[in-house]
């Protein structure tokens, strides 16, 4: 996942399915500058953690997350 996308879901009043490592995530904030947001599991919201929105996916957009796939290998080549 980008970074602006990570802070439309977190600033949305609506819910989407976001996910990391598999397990659907609630994003509390988003550190454009670090690249990482502020996340925690729906089924255990005292688990909260600090991680890269790049490690963050939308099981609903597989396009998408290829697209950040590719975007991220690109960033690390240079």
């Amino acid at each position: 996942m980008n970074i602006q996308r990570a802070q439309e879901i977190a600033s949305s009043p609506k819910m989407e399915h976001v996910e990391y490592n598999g397990v659907p995530i609630y994003i509390q904030r988003v550190d454009a500058q670090n690249e990482t947001a502020r996340i925690y599991p729906l089924d255990q919201p005292d688990q909260e953690q600090e991680v890269p929105v790049r490690s963050l996916t939308e099981p609903s957009s597989s396009m998408g997350m290829e697209v950040d796939r590719i975007a991220c290998r690109i960033q690390n080549d240079t």
